[in-house]
């Protein structure tokens, strides 16, 4: 009898297939894929190639783990071993000399302690991306490199730095700020994986002595070496006290597949390779969905022209220009964003450009790329910054003006709608939201470091799920039922996202729960309104969140409010610099 093992995770299927000759395991194929948010449609393609070459009379007993997989286990009637356990199983059969064990994966960390005569203590990390493949991922974001670049860097460090590993929102801030100081991308990948480390051991250890043997297990200990080494090292032991098996990203597979039934529950190979065969058809849980954002492509195509024509006198890049500009730039700590306007106020340039962590050079490149579109010799009349680089490029490139970045929001709001009352800001990292009452600013409100109502909420679950961020909300406009994800940080969120999954939720009815989870945590966890009446009738929105019409769509129908936004919701801090600069307009600059 042939033992499958099936580990669904919430990014990826590994399975493995484990034949028993003279009573000892042995591996004989295994297979790993990205499954996109489709594990019915990947996991069916992968069981046929693995299982080809069985006889279809071959018996083949199946079991799942993972973090997707209880619910296709129970949907597929097939046994289901919680990762865990399946991981002490392949120790317990394989490895007897093993004290402790440490599996780091994509967004969960383990670490069991074996003990002659004791049940193991088996220890996962908690609702915390701190310590997993998750953290390294976005470092490797942070540094502009492929994650697979991530263990050469590391072997050339010659520093390392101290990182907040607890949290990606405060890591990312610790990160930032060794680029801007040039530290290297060596240096900093190296201290990301001790950081990584450090917190695998003091959030699972928690003072329980670790000693060899020390059997490490996880796809980051597979493609990244570097890692181990500065576990070893976080914990005083040698290369001779650890055990790296050979199948190390496969470990709660194999030892599912040790844990499979008895052969009266085993399928017969033909059986097998069809397992997956009907799984996609189950459909979600109706009780956790949410109305359409728009019942077909006519009403959003509808919608978005009448959105469009609102604002049609203050389309970009006019082509008559009308002397002098007026120049404003929004630097923040990741993005530097450049729009120049004339004496109309019409915009005639506009740049958005990643920082790399050094905001100087970023606006330079900028000007260099304006003085070419524009002809050079530009008569700009007046200038104006805001943002996280403010005051640097203020005194560095002598500008008339500084403002805070509420305020310069607010100008460009007010600009499109001159009644406006209320403007929404939805930024990658950050959320402000403006209240305004007879044209003046009555209430300002900020988030504090929780990223759930932003940007970047979503575009770290939809890489997460093998998706453009781009691509991710064009599939949310159309999805005919959008899964309530509720209001949740987005360590937290993995979870629903997870659940959804299980559940058989598609992939577009998921990017649509993203758009209304984020509407919902700026209502009702950071501004917690008691009634949308605070809001008032002309609603602005803005930032690059709000590029994605899912989101705008979302506060409509939450709020019953019709939402306005411009042509450049990205730009409108930079635009407001802008307009702020021709209404102070006295000195020009050279």
């Amino acid at each position: 009898m042939y033992q499958l093992g099936i580990d669904i995770g919430s990014t990826t299927i590994k399975m493995a297939l484990v034949c028993r000759l003279h009573g000892s395991p042995q591996v004989l194929a295994t297979a790993y894929e990205r499954h996109n948010a489709a594990p019915a449609v990947i996991g069916k393609s992968m069981l046929s190639q693995l299982l080809a070459d069985l006889p279809d009379e071959a018996e083949v007993a199946i079991a799942i783990t993972g973090s997707v997989g209880m619910g296709y286990a129970t949907r597929l009637g097939v046994p289901f071993v919680q990762e865990v356990i399946a991981a002490a199983e392949v120790v317990k059969q394989l490895y007897p000399d093993v004290h402790t064990l440490v599996d780091i994966g994509g967004e969960d960390s383990k670490m069991i302690f074996f003990e002659p005569g004791r049940v193991p203590d088996m220890r996962m990390n908690g609702n915390c991306a701190g310590g997993t493949g998750a953290f390294i991922d976005q470092t490797a974001t942070l540094l502009g490199v492929d994650v697979t670049q991530i263990n050469s860097l590391a072997a050339r460090a010659e520093h390392v730095y101290p990182i907040a590993s607890r949290c990606g929102v405060f890591s990312k801030t610790d990160i930032q700020n060794l680029i801007s100081r040039s530290v290297s991308k060596q240096d900093i990948a190296a201290s990301m994986l001790n950081a990584v480390s450090m917190q695998v051991v003091s959030a699972l250890a928690r003072g329980t002595e670790i000693h060899p043997k020390v059997f490490v297990c996880g796809g980051p200990f597979a493609y990244i070496p570097e890692l181990r080494k500065h576990l070893l090292r976080t914990l005083s032991l040698t290369e001779e006290d650890c055990i790296v098996p050979e199948h190390t990203q496969y470990i709660p597979a194999i030892g599912t597949a040790l844990l499979t039934g008895t052969p009266s529950q085993a399928l017969a190979a033909s059986q097998a390779r069809k397992l997956f065969d009907n799984a996609e058809d189950k459909g979600c849980n109706l009780t956790h969905t949410l109305p359409p954002l728009f019942g077909s492509q006519t009403e959003y195509d509808q919608w978005l022209a009448e959105k469009q024509s609102q604002h049609t006198s203050n389309s970009t890049h006019q082509t008559s220009h009308i002397p002098p500009y007026f120049l404003g730039v929004d630097s923040g700590s990741t993005t530097t964003k450049l729009v120049l306007i004339d004496a109309a106020g019409q915009i005639v340039f506009t740049d958005y450009s990643y920082n790399n962590g050094n905001s100087f050079q970023a606006f330079h490149s900028a000007l260099l790329r304006m003085n070419k579109q524009m002809g050079g010799n530009i008569d700009i009349a007046g200038s104006c910054s805001t943002g996280y680089g403010e005051q640097l490029l203020k005194t560095a490139f002598r500008l008339n003006h500084g403002i805070v970045e509420t305020m310069a929001h607010f100008m460009a709001a007010k600009h499109l709608q001159p009644d406006v009352s209320f403007v929404l800001d939805i930024g990658g990292q950050d959320m402000k939201a403006i209240f305004v009452d007879h044209g003046s600013i009555r209430r300002i409100e900020i988030n504090e470091a929780c990223s759930s109502g932003c940007g970047s909420f979503i575009m770290t679950f939809a890489k997460q799920l093998g998706y453009e961020v781009g691509d991710f909300a064009k599939m949310a406009t159309l999805a005919q039922h959008p899964y309530d994800l509720g209001t949740r940080c987005t360590v937290f969120m993995n979870s629903k996202v997870k659940q959804a999954m299980r559940e058989g939720a598609a992939i577009d009815d998921i990017a649509a729960g993203f758009s209304y989870s984020v509407i919902k945590n700026c209502l009702y966890k950071v501004l917690k309104l008691q009634s949308f009446d605070q809001l008032g009738e002309h609603i602005m929105v803005q930032g690059g969140t709000f590029r994605n019409h899912s989101v705008v769509r979302a506060l409509e129908l939450l709020t019953g409010k019709q939402v306005g936004f411009g042509p450049i919701p990205e730009l409108m801090g930079a635009y407001g610099c802008a307009l702020y600069a021709m209404q102070n307009s006295q000195n020009r600059m050279m």
